[in-house]
C-alpha cells in the first residue's frame, strides 16, 4: 500500500470545478480532501489568485511514478498547458510526499521541493492530517510555525466552497 499527499491549485477559469475533477478523477484511492483555500500567486505574481486543496490518497498498486502519472492525467483532462514556469494554470497537480521515498530524479522530486516553506500545501495538510511529517523535514505543524506569519496570513480559507 502506497500512501501519498497530492497538491491541488488552479487559477484559470473554473478554479473549483477543476479541483473538483481532481478529486472525482482519485475518488477511488480517495482517504482525505482538505477544505479548499485561496492564495495569491506565487513565483509570477502578475496572475489571478488560485484555489488550492490537499488530497490524501493511498492504493496498494502505484507507487511514487503511478501517482505522477495519475496526476499528470488529471492535469491532461483539465487541458493544462505548460507555457510559463510558475505561470497560470487550469489545474496544477504535485506530488508532495509518498510514504518515505526520495527521488532526486527530475521528473519527480520527492519530498516535493519548496514544501517546508509553502504554507499553501502546509495550511491545507494539516487541516487533515494534524500528525503529518514531511520525511526529512519533521512535522508540519512545527514547518508551519516557522514561516513568517505573513505567509500564512496569504492563506484564505473558503469555507464557502467545497470539493464534493
Amino acid at each position: 500500500m502506497s500512501r501519498a499527499v497530492l497538491s491541488l491549485g488552479s487559477n484559470l477559469g473554473d478554479r473549483l470545478g477543476y479541483l473538483r475533477l481532481a478529486v472525482e478523477g482519485l475518488a477511488d484511492v480517495l482517504v482525505a480532501a482538505s477544505p479548499v483555500y485561496e492564495t495569491a500567486p506565487w513565483g509570477v505574481t502578475d496572475q489571478p489568485d488560485f484555489l488550492n486543496a490537499v488530497l490524501i490518497v493511498a492504493s496498494p498498486e502505484l507507487d511514487e511514478w503511478g501517482w505522477l502519472r495519475r496526476g499528470q492525467e488529471l492535469e491532461r483532462q483539465a487541458e493544462r498547458r505548460r507555457e510559463q514556469r510558475w505561470g497560470p494554470r487550469t489545474l496544477d497537480v504535485d506530488v508532495v510526499t509518498v510514504d518515505d521515498v526520495r527521488s532526486d530524479h527530475p521528473d519527480l522530486l520527492l519530498p516535493h521541493p519548496g514544501t517546508p516553506s509553502r504554507a499553501t500545501v502546509l495550511i491545507p495538510w494539516l487541516a487533515i492530517d494534524p500528525n503529518a511529517e514531511l520525511p526529512g523535514d519533521g512535522r508540519i505543524a512545527d514547518l508551519l510555525e516557522a514561516l513568517p506569519p505573513g505567509e500564512i496570513a496569504d492563506v484564505h480559507p473558503r469555507p464557502d466552497l467545497t470539493l464534493h
